[in-house]
């Protein structure tokens, strides 16, 4: 799955999609999508990705008690 880093608009392609979605996760791994060659594996933070159209991540991903707000 790719996602988009809110700031640069770069695409990040999400390693491990559990990862992604488990509210009580903060951060992702991910690999940048610069340049021809495949990128280390870094980190990022769920809050500064997006959905490649711009839309947010859905707020169950991100909190897990967002039943209760």
């Amino acid at each position: 799955m790719f996602l988009q880093l809110k700031d640069t608009e770069d695409l990040v392609k999400i390693l491990d999609i559990q990862e992604l979605l488990d509210p009580n996760n903060d951060i992702v791994h991910a690999q940048d999508q610069e340049g021809q060659e495949e990128q280390q594996s870094e980190t990022f933070k769920k809050e500064n990705l997006v959905f490649p159209s711009g839309e947010k991540l859905p707020l169950c991903w991100l909190d897990a008690n967002y039943k209760k707000g």
